[in-house]
């Protein structure tokens, strides 16, 4: 029993009916039955995580994934809680080997461990390149990755644009994809995820309804008015870049606080 992660489960539930969310759920049978897997996820919202694991928690299968999280949640008084009593995985991004070593292990043991391979919300809405820390927990481990498209939470909440968290009554696709075997080297196998996760989202954006011309949750690509990936790029540039000055300049004025 999970006492933590059953209240949350009901929590979400029932935020996403006031909400008026509307959801379809596609390929929910490749999700294995027993077993560990590496729920490799796209990231296009802040919401993400609580609908990526709607697909594994149906009534007869009822899974629980374990989320890899920043560590920065883990530590706010509020969240942190929540997240340690569901068992989530506490990433610090500047030392990520303990929490790679956590995610093997529980995949080891049987468990669902859900991923971002692009690390950061997608500004494009597109695939953005991804990380190999998902293919490499999969070889270790010798579990399968099972591809998640998650396609319309960006029109609720998403980076650099308003919460939209009162009744948006917008529809969600959450598409999982057939299991990936761990047979390749980790670069091999990272490079076949991305294809199938781009295919997927293709698949879910072609069948999901109109994408209106210029509105800022549509790609590029469908003529919308996300940036381009090369544009998005350089925001995440000139993001990282502003952050990395700020660690900068708090250590300059706390060099003891920064060495703690």
């Amino acid at each position: 029993m999970e006492p933590v992660y059953g209240t949350i489960i009901q929590l979400v539930r029932l935020t996403w009916r006031v909400q008026g969310l509307r959801f379809t759920v596609l390929g929910q049978e490749n999700i294995p039955a027993t077993g560990g897997a590496v729920v490799a996820i796209n990231h296009t919202s802040y919401f993400d995580f609580t609908l990526a694991g709607l697909p594994a928690y149906q009534e007869h299968r009822a899974r629980k994934i374990r989320f890899m999280a920043k560590q920065e949640v883990f530590d706010n008084k509020i969240t942190g809680p929540i997240m340690r009593g569901c068992r989530h995985i506490p990433v610090d991004r500047s030392s990520g080997a303990a929490s790679y070593e956590a995610a093997v292990e529980r995949l080891k043991a049987g468990e669902l461990v859900g991923v971002y391979p692009e690390a950061t919300i997608s500004r494009s809405f597109e695939i953005k390149e991804f990380k190999s820390g998902a293919a490499r927990m999969a070889i270790e481990a010798d579990v399968p990755i099972i591809p998640h498209v998650v396609w319309g939470a960006q029109r609720i909440w998403t980076k650099d644009h308003p919460k939209k968290l009162f009744r948006p009554k917008v529809p969600i696709v959450i598409a999982v994809g057939e299991p990936i075997l761990p047979t390749l080297p980790a670069q091999e196998l990272t490079a076949l995820l991305h294809s199938r996760m781009q295919h997927l989202l293709e698949r879910v954006q072609d069948a999901y309804g109109p994408h209106p011309a210029g509105e800022f949750w549509v790609p590029h690509r469908l003529g919308g008015g996300a940036p381009t990936l090369a544009e998005a790029a350089q925001l995440d540039a000139e993001e990282a870049s502003q952050r990395a000055a700020a660690r900068a300049a708090r250590q300059r004025a706390d060099p003891a606080g920064a060495s703690e």
